[in-house]
């Protein structure tokens, strides 16, 4: 009898502790917080029920916050909402040096018990913003549902709440175009190949490397739903597409009468021109509205659009009437949206604004945005390594606009970026009076999986506000990526490489003479590289962190992230030399010293092969793995040929007769060796017959060689 009571009393007591942890909010199982509770949980297992997750609304917070208060055996955390607890317990595993996650993996060593630990962090942002909308071709077009799941859960790690989310939607264009009468051969002929699809959608191209499987329509479409719903739970607010005025040809045909206007090709030419619905039109309306809302019943609503009608084009505006034209597109698109979905916000890529800054004038964006509610529009300026739009467009006169970096483009991953370029600018943007209605802050890459520290930094930035000293930042790091307290020498290399590479806010020399591609290496061959200054960064203090490296990896285990940093560090320099060979190799063939070229071209070779070789330690930094994956996405042979054509000319040839070539080239291993050095080798061995022959070198001739050979590869299998 008294052991039932006992057990009585027993369950009594836990039922009072239970009735009085969810009375103050602490139920470790709350139904508010259990997206969160399941990210942390994917990430460190069990021990994630030692953590106590609250949503809590703090009348003296109107922006995210959290407080970490950890002792032995509990880690209470409480937060505004589910992305911010996620953040608060990744700062926290980071911050004691347990975690630290990354695009080539996590490293997680979680100790028996918590150290006794307090952390209260608010940031003055509203929205922290992510993804490109060409990342969508870049990196993402090949990805499944596990590989969006590790991303998005390392967005809720970062604090990031405003993700765009592209995916999926052709399926809605196609149910769209087809209500309007256009067949399935004219959609064929419309929509552009799987890894082109971003240019589509922002007007830029039609039908590129098509055409498009119906079976990728389907894939996307139930791959865009759980994206849409993950990130919801989580408290995101995902940017979802809206209609920009783009039309497929076939509709144009279709319909004489509506006021459409063909565009020119797009980027130096070479591509099939594109349609523009004029925003007076009775149909713009019509068609937006009917889009969102067959994009609302396949994947629920959403509070924000992206719509982008002149990226990198100019608008097809009579001089006469310019600004009365360019207001009446701006308020089309909005009233658009706002009538589609009541309340929700139209987002735009502030990008134009600084691509085009002649056009773009003062008085000409002002025009744009003068007929839409400063609170009813986000400019997305995330080019501020590159540009200075904010400022010079005074803050968008008004209206909500977020901050942000573009940092990589096109997937291309030299090793750069500048950690002092973005807390100082930070700190300043806080304390400029005209920095007008910002409401975002965060990074928006062409392409990911390349100088992690660059967005670890860059996503602390929000919170810490820019007043934490870089070498305390950079401690806390190095600890949580390599799993001990760092070394001074571990530490010494590393200052090395934020005063020799991560002292580049862009990779200018990515576009030198108009040529796209990293390195020259990665750059069609000319014989003009005689004439190249030389890359950014400081190549000698590279080697000194790279010789230091290269002895304090040898202390650890060969699958710490130290490996993986040694060589990031060594593909990057030993590219460097490579390119400062090639131009004394071409100098010297050119000058008629064969044995001097010789001997150069051989040097060339072996760093390249070498470089090759040690890629074999990034895995997922490969070619093959490209490729794979588009393959795999397929379902037969022959659509799994049209995703490898896909993405081998994706970063290779890109497309048209103009300058984007290379422009997505990759440091990865099998193109150093497959494409790469063939390209040059070609050249090379060209221009030394011609001097050994004592005949005129025909560069167009062997660059129009070249260009066949790169044809031919990207239809190889």
């Amino acid at each position: 009898m008294k052991r039932v009571n006992l057990k009585i009393k027993k369950a009594v007591s836990l039922f009072v502790l239970l009735f009085f942890c969810a009375l103050n909010g602490y139920s470790r199982n709350d139904e508010k917080t259990k997206s969160a509770f399941a990210v942390i949980e994917r990430l460190i297992g069990s021990r994630a029920n030692e953590f106590e997750l609250n949503i809590v609304k703090d009348k003296n917070q109107d922006k995210d916050w959290f407080e970490v208060e950890a002792t032995k055996n509990l880690v209470k955390i409480k937060a505004s909402n589910n992305t911010a607890l996620c953040y608060a317990a990744y700062n926290f595993l980071r911050d004691i040096g347990a975690v630290l996650i990354s695009w080539e993996g996590n490293r997680i060593n979680l100790p028996k018990s918590w150290p006794t630990y307090s952390k209260k962090q608010n940031t003055p942002f509203e929205y922290r913003e992510y993804l490109n909308a060409c990342t969508f071709g870049y990196t993402t077009p090949w990805w499944d549902w596990k590989r969006w799941e590790q991303e998005i859960d390392w967005m809720a790690m970062h604090g990031i709440n405003l993700p765009t989310a592209m995916e999926g939607q052709e399926a809605a264009w196609q149910e769209l175009w087809k209500e309007y009468g256009l067949t399935n051969s004219q959609l064929e002929a419309h929509f552009a190949g799987p890894a082109f699809l971003p240019w589509q959608r922002m007007g830029n191209i039609n039908s590129l490397e098509g055409p498009l499987p119906q079976e990728w329509f389907v894939k996307k479409e139930e791959l865009q739903k759980k994206i849409l719903e993950r990130m919801r739970a989580l408290d995101m607010h995902p940017v979802v597409p809206a209609f920009s005025g783009y039309v497929p040809k076939a509709f144009a045909e279709k319909h004489p009468e509506a006021k459409i206007t063909e565009l020119k090709s797009w980027s130096g030419g070479g591509f099939e021109s594109t349609f523009l619905l004029d925003s007076k039109d009775p149909l713009f309306k019509k068609i937006g509205k009917r889009f969102i809302e067959i994009y609302i019943k396949k994947y629920g609503k959403s509070n924000f659009y992206l719509a982008d009608s002149f990226n990198e084009i100019e608008p097809p505006v009579s001089e006469a009437n310019k600004y009365e034209e360019l207001s009446n597109y701006g308020s089309a698109v909005y009233e658009t949206i706002n009538e589609a979905a009541p309340g929700a916000t139209w987002v735009m890529q502030g990008w134009l604004f600084g691509d085009n800054k002649e056009f773009w004038t003062k008085e000409a964006t002002s025009a744009f945005l003068s007929k839409v509610p400063n609170d009813k529009v986000m400019v997305q300026d995330y080019a501020n390594d590159r540009y200075k739009v904010w400022d010079n467009q005074e803050a968008f006169y008004g209206k909500q606009w977020t901050y942000g970096y573009v940092h990589n483009y096109g997937g291309s991953n030299p090793v750069y970026g500048d950690l002092n370029f973005y807390k100082n600018e930070l700190t300043s943007l806080l304390k400029n009076p005209h920095r007008g209605n910002i409401v975002g802050y965060g990074a928006m890459p062409e392409g990911l999986n390349n100088n992690s520290i660059v967005y670890e930094y860059i996503y602390d930035l929000p919170w810490t506000k820019g007043e934490q000293p870089i070498n305390d930042w950079l401690t806390k790091y190095l600890n949580a990526r390599y799993g001990q307290t760092t070394s001074k020498s571990v530490f010494q290399a590393w200052e090395l490489l934020l005063e020799s590479v991560y002292n580049v806010k862009y990779w200018e020399t990515r576009w030198w003479n108009d040529r796209a591609g990293a390195y020259l290496l990665f750059k069609r061959p000319t014989a003009s590289i005689t004439e190249f200054k030389g890359n950014p960064g400081d190549k000698k203090k590279l080697k000194e962190a790279l010789d230091i490296l290269t002895n304090e990896a040898k202390k650890y285990d060969k699958k710490n992230f130290i490996q993986y940093d040694l060589i990031d560090a060594t593909r990057h320099y030993y590219s460097l030399c490579i390119d400062e060979d090639l131009m004394e190799c071409v100098k010297a063939y050119q000058q008629k010293d064969i044995a001097k070229g010789d001997d150069l071209f051989k040097k060339i070779e072996k760093q390249v092969l070498n470089i090759d070789t040690i890629m074999s330690g990034q895995p997922l930094n490969s070619l093959d793995q490209w490729v794979k994956s588009a393959s795999d996405y397929g379902s037969s042979p022959e659509v799994s040929s049209l995703y490898v054509k896909n993405a081998k000319t994706l970063i290779t040839l890109w497309g048209g007769e103009g300058h984007l070539n290379d422009y997505a080239s990759r440091s990865w291993k099998g193109m150093y060796k497959g494409f790469y050095w063939p390209r040059w080798k070609m050249f090379l061995e060209a221009l030394k017959k011609s001097v050994v022959n004592n005949v005129p070198f025909d560069e167009n001739k062997e660059r129009e060689s070249i260009k066949n050979w790169e044809i031919n590869w990207t239809k190889s299998k």
